[in-house]
């Protein structure tokens, strides 16, 4: 990559490119964010937690979450692939259209696509960790990194 590229290769895109790319031998580990639709405030509260992290580790386990957050109208999480048979497209809209048949409030929907980047190594990871541990507090919403109630790991990842 060159110096000065962006780490967001997406960033211009009308729409974020489709599927992973994963390379064997090497680690597979993607940050992940999926907004709310039309940015509806909906996501930060206990049940919408619960049944996201339930999903993750019953249902949904073709790819595992590590470390994840909830903000109110987004989701940030840590993946990795675990059954090459399913893609990262794949795995989220199984996992969100589980989330929807648990919750049959019209008003939580997710935007239909989602934005995902393939970390290409521990400095971009811990990074993009620091960035989103931060995010509560960048917009008022928490006072310490460890405040914010919405926040977690569903499994165990290492880089």
């Amino acid at each position: 990559m060159a110096e000065n590229a962006p780490l967001w290769p997406h960033v211009g895109r009308e729409a974020p490119a489709g599927g992973a790319h994963i390379h064997l031998g090497e680690p597979n580990l993607f940050f992940v964010t999926v907004n709310t639709q039309d940015r509806v405030p909906w996501m930060a509260q206990p049940a919408v937690q619960e049944t996201l992290v339930r999903i993750w580790r019953v249902e949904a386990t073709a790819w595992l979450v590590g470390y994840y957050l909830l903000m109110p109208d987004h989701l940030h999480f840590f993946c990795a692939p675990r059954d090459l048979h399913f893609g990262i497209d794949q795995w989220i809209k199984f996992w969100k259209s589980q989330f929807s048949r648990a919750h049959l409030n019209e008003s939580w929907a997710f935007q239909r696509r989602s934005l995902h980047h393939r970390l290409r190594n521990q400095r971009e990871y811990e990074d993009k960790l620091q960035y989103v541990r931060e995010n509560p507090l960048r917009k008022g919403l928490a006072k310490g990194l460890d405040d914010w109630p919405f926040q977690g790991r569903a499994h165990d990842l290492c880089w």
